[in-house]
């Protein structure tokens, strides 16, 4: 994506999930978004999908996602918690790939 006047395009949406969102299996886009996927007939969008995962520091903030747009937008369709709490260019260097395809420019 190209720059526009020296500005970093925000290509990551950040989510925080608590301790109690993770004892759900389907709040883990890695268990969850490729059966969804298959069952909507959209597996083709599995080449566009971005999502790291960092571990968090409270049981607030157990675990950190940062999911591009399109992974985000499945990620509503699918019903599932997606208050953001910021944005970035890309994913942590500390942050591993959860689902989908690694970060590129």
């Amino acid at each position: 994506m190209a720059e526009l006047r020296g500005i970093v395009p925000l290509n990551y949406s950040i989510l925080e999930q608590s301790a109690e969102e993770l004892r759900e299996t389907e709040n883990s886009p890695s268990v969850s978004m490729w059966p969804y996927l298959v069952d909507s007939d959209q597996t083709e969008l599995l080449r566009t999908i971005s999502i790291y995962v960092e571990k968090g520091d409270t049981t607030e903030r157990a675990r950190v996602l940062y999911m591009n747009a399109p992974a985000l937008e499945v990620w509503k369709k699918m019903n599932k918690a997606t208050g953001t709490v910021g944005e970035v260019h890309r994913p942590p260097k500390s942050a591993l790939l959860l689902f989908g395809v690694p970060f590129s420019e």
